[in-house]
């Protein structure tokens, strides 16, 4: 052998096996963060109790559903601890002032509890409305003494099935404030009519946080008002346990099993069945219950939302054991499973019908009952893609928000960027029999390579130079052995 190919073979024989090496590693780290000085998180710390210290005047107000959302509507928001009386006024919505006259107010006393955390302690009061009537405009507003929030509207869902929006967010999680908001608003301005809001969990990525959920309501802001949120926890809810704030700050249905309530829980909205189920904790004691709730379903619609994905779209992740515990419950329901929402993954992969881990397509399963599932990101901490052949779309580096509509024997999904452009859609279309054809949509690819949310560059430049490293010592290697 030469010298000049045992040259060429060494270096390209290194080359390869590095390449390799990175390219079969099922995680990528992003670079290490810069440690704070003393001083600097001192700072930090301080100017976190002053952005988010309590007041008497009403802030993070939040609508939810403990009960019917057609005669119900929940209300949580916080005070400082100096707001030891605290009530919620509601009212017939009219097309001027006037609602607040003649006595048609009433009033409701709240349930207070007090919050400490590490910046702050603040009291957190809630209100269920009930007694309300279906498909009617209501005004309220919270507070006491002297204290009130504006009045805010919210309408009560109809008793029976109508054509209706809602909005899906995968995780928030990080730098909310900063880049999750314009997502938020978006999606609201997208689908102002939205009748609610799933999140399927971390929506900050620090459950004691206050500084974080700080951010999360500001983000939102006033339309946490107005439109109601259906939350589901995320592991970063949990450190190890589910962290107070979420049920300080969310008024949930308390019809999960015993120990699980306000995190595993259904609620009825004009045709659908939502279920919400606890993906961290007690999987196995969620089945028996998650069956009788799929058994007594008189919806024809059936979304469920959890954190953790039966399918992952990320390179090197999976969740084998929740999905042999709740795929077959799923599969075997006796109306089926329509739509699965779901986060945790900070990438996007949203399959076709599936069943029994395989993809439904063709004639010869025309008679099967499938599933779509759906794993998609809000906030701007990104994963890399694997490639797998469930999804029939795939997509990472972007932010996203999903809305899906309902109307009769139709369900549409569409995903949209944080710039608004379409990124995924299909339509569901129910047969006499119950099941489901999905119709794809076209459309264009706006994937985008993750940038240092993820760690890819960081790394491929490693790589890179680690490679010219070992080419160089290759040559060298080569020419001494001449």
């Amino acid at each position: 052998m030469t010298r000049k190919v045992r040259i060429a073979t060494v270096s390209t024989g290194v080359a390869v096996l590095v390449v390799v090496a990175v390219s079969f590693s099922q995680e990528v780290a992003p670079p290490p963060r810069r440690v704070e000085d003393p001083q600097e998180k001192a700072a930090r710390i301080e100017l976190e109790k002053q952005t988010h210290r309590p007041g008497p005047v009403p802030d993070r107000v939040i609508l939810t559903w403990k009960g019917d959302p057609a005669t119900t509507q929940a209300v949580t928001w916080r005070t400082d601890p100096t707001v030891t009386e605290a009530a919620a006024e509601i009212a017939l919505s009219e097309g001027g002032p006037r609602f607040t006259q003649g006595g048609k107010v009433r009033r409701v006393p709240a349930q207070t509890q007090l919050l400490k955390t590490a910046i702050n302690e603040a009291h957190y009061h809630s209100v269920n409305f009930d007694g309300l009537k279906p498909k009617t405009k209501y005004v309220y507003r919270v507070g006491g003494g002297k204290s009130w929030s504006e009045w805010f509207q919210f309408e009560t869902a109809s008793d029976r099935p109508e054509p209706f929006g809602f909005i899906y967010f995968g995780d928030a999680q990080n730098d909310i404030k900063a880049h999750w908001s314009r997502v938020a608003r978006g999606a609201f301005s997208d689908m102002p009519k939205a009748r609610f809001i799933v999140h399927a969990g971390d929506l900050v990525d620090s459950g004691p946080n206050d500084a974080q959920w700080g951010e999360w309501h500001t983000a939102a802001g006033w339309i946490n008002g107005m439109v109601p949120s259906v939350p589901t926890p995320g592991n970063h809810e949990y450190s190890p346990k589910l962290t107070a704030h979420w049920r300080a700050q969310f008024t949930l249905p308390e019809n999960g099993p015993p120990g699980l309530e306000e995190t595993c829980y259904y609620l009825d909205f004009q045709g659908v069945r939502i279920i919400s189920l606890n993906s961290n904790e007690r999987t196995a004691d969620q089945v028996g219950w998650l069956d009788r709730v799929l058994a007594n379903n008189p919806s024809r619609w059936t979304v469920i939302t959890f954190h953790h994905p039966i399918y992952s779209p990320a390179k090197g992740r999976d969740n084998k054991a929740l999905r042999e515990a709740w795929r077959p419950v799923f599969d075997r329901a006796p109306k089926g499973v329509d739509l699965v929402l779901q986060g945790h993954d900070h990438t996007y992969g949203r399959s076709g019908l599936m069943r029994d881990d395989n993809t439904l397509s063709g004639g010869q399963v025309f008679g099967e009952w499938g599933t779509v599932y759906a794993v998609s990101v809000s906030g701007p901490k990104l994963y890399g893609l694997g490639d797998q052949p469930w999804m029939a779309r795939r997509g990472e580096g972007v932010q996203l928000y999903q809305l899906i509509r309902v109307a009769g024997d139709r369900l549409t999904y569409e995903a949209r960027t944080a710039t608004g452009d379409q990124f995924d859609a299909f339509e569901l279309r129910k047969r006499p029999d119950g099941g489901n054809e999905i119709v794809e949509t076209k459309t264009p690819d706006l994937t985008e390579t993750p940038g240092e949310s993820n760690g890819r560059d960081y790394w491929n430049a490693a790589g890179a130079v680690l490679i010219l490293a070992l080419v160089g010592l290759g040559v060298g290697w080569a020419l001494r052995a001449r």
